[in-house]
């Protein structure tokens, strides 16, 4: 990379959707066949088709990313956004797909500010970083609404918990699956060694849960798709081919079946080794995709048969990212304690658009009426009974209308990733400040008649 040739020509190579932000040169490594990703160096440039859970380990090596397909709430999206590291997604809506512009090989500049990959390695990409310089000490305001984090990788904890956030409102722990353990829940039960699933988990949940304290942390339990599931090591004898994985075998719906509960009871033991062993009391829980009332009962009671049971320091979450969890927000108060929406399942099928097809991308908005009204009846029936709700996406730090709309209605918290902590802090204090001057000179703008329904 020192020897390679400094140009100032600007000729663009592919195009994409700006999905996580910066400007970098690099090596480019393509790769199309995920059992090749242990070749990928430090440093390189990933170019692919797109990326999947058991990617991770190459992405965090990773300078930037940049793929063929997705839009802003895919995978690789999410993932680098957290990392740190630019990202471009979605060339093959934009023209040519990177796979087939970007040779294998090739220094190239990608600018993931605005979605373009320059041959070469542009000049204004390789200026030195100026000198340290001193600033005044960054504050932020108190807001009413909490601004909590999402975090995968558990080794971000310590150097994400000095941002201005209220803990953690989505810990995703598939990170920990596909970067430490590899091996399927069900195949470690069948050779003998659950205890690896059970401390792995617990180690990740550790490091985030000190890291944080004494701030809440809110755990997703697993919420692999079954082609995921595929991916770890063994997964081929346990996991079944589904032509739509995404609304197949996943999440609530595991945990109970006879086929999976085993490995689910791995889950809640390193939970309890967290809180007990460990005296971490800041770990809480939270329950993906869970379709129906009987589906979430079976669930709780499972976890309460299991030694986790709801109470003044442990709370169960549910995530809003099926209309029926909406829909039916009066009789799922009964059996947890608050809410996350899940904005981009919710809109997907809400709207009923796959958020993850090129084609029909241009119709995923999480401004949609629909998708607003949906997110306004659950705020008012979960605080009828005492509940909470959050948000955990990137809507609210993306689009300002929709985190003043959040507000407005009531919203107790947003969890957003780890590069929008403080835009959306002081964003929100703002909307704040907005809503009370407008209170106390009653010429504030009408309410949104539409969301009436």
């Amino acid at each position: 990379m020192e020897s390679a040739k400094i140009t100032t020509d600007r000729k663009v190579i592919a195009k994409g959707l700006p999905a996580s932000p910066g400007l970098v040169s690099g090596r480019v490594h393509v790769i199309l066949d995920p059992s090749r990703i242990d070749e990928f160096k430090d440093g390189e440039i990933l170019v692919t088709e797109m990326t999947a859970p058991d990617w991770v380990p190459a992405m965090k090596k990773a300078k930037a990313i940049v793929t063929d397909s997705g839009g802003m709430t895919c995978h690789a999206s999410i993932v680098s956004r957290e990392l740190g590291i630019p990202c471009i997604v979605g060339t093959k809506s934009r023209g040519e797909a990177a796979t087939t512009a970007i040779k294998d090989g090739i220094d190239v500049t990608v600018d993931a500010t605005n979605g373009v990959v320059y041959e070469g390695i542009i000049e204004s990409a390789k200026k030195p970083e100026a000198a340290a310089s001193v600033v005044a000490a960054e504050t932020f305001p108190v807001t009413g609404t909490k601004i909590y984090m999402n975090l995968g990788d558990p080794e971000l904890a310590e150097k994400y918990s000095v941002l201005p956030c209220d803990g953690i409102g989505l810990m995703r722990e598939e990170f920990i699956w596909t970067t430490y353990i590899h091996e399927h829940p069900l195949y470690l039960i069948k050779t003998g060694h659950p205890e690896k699933v059970v401390d792995q988990l617990a180690e990740g949940f550790r490091q985030v849960c000190q890291a944080m304290a004494p701030r809440p942390v809110t755990l997703r339990f697993s919420d692999f798709k079954s082609s995921e599931y595929r991916d770890l090591k063994g997964g081929d004898e346990f996991e079944p081919y589904e032509p739509s994985a995404l609304l197949g075998w996943r999440g609530a719906s595991r945990y109970y079946d006879p086929k999976y509960i085993e490995a689910f009871k791995l889950e809640i033991k390193a939970v309890r080794k967290v809180r007990e062993e460990f005296g971490l009391k800041n770990l809480h829980v939270m329950i993906p995709f869970c379709r129906s009332v009987e589906e979430c009962e079976k669930v709780t009671n499972l976890m309460a048969q299991e030694g986790l049971s709801r109470g003044k320091d442990f709370k169960v979450w549910l995530m809003a990212e099926i209309p029926a969890n909406i829909i039916l927000a009066d009789q799922f108060n009964k059996y947890v304690d608050g809410y996350s929406i899940g904005s981009n399942d919710l809109t997907m099928l809400t709207l009923g658009c796959d958020r993850d097809n090129d084609t029909v991308s241009h119709i995923f908005d999480e401004r949609n009426l629909a998708v607003r009204r949906a997110i306004k009846h659950l705020i008012e029936v979960a605080h009828k009974d005492g509940k909470t709700v959050s948000i955990c996406g990137q809507a609210p730090s993306v689009y300002p209308e929709f985190a003043e709309f959040l507000v407005k209605n009531g919203i107790d918290s947003m969890s957003v990733n780890p590069d929008t902590v403080k835009f959306t802090k002081k964003m929100v204090a703002q909307v704040e400040q907005r809503i009370m001057l407008d209170a106390l000179t009653g010429k504030g703008k009408a309410d949104d008649t539409d969301l009436i329904w």
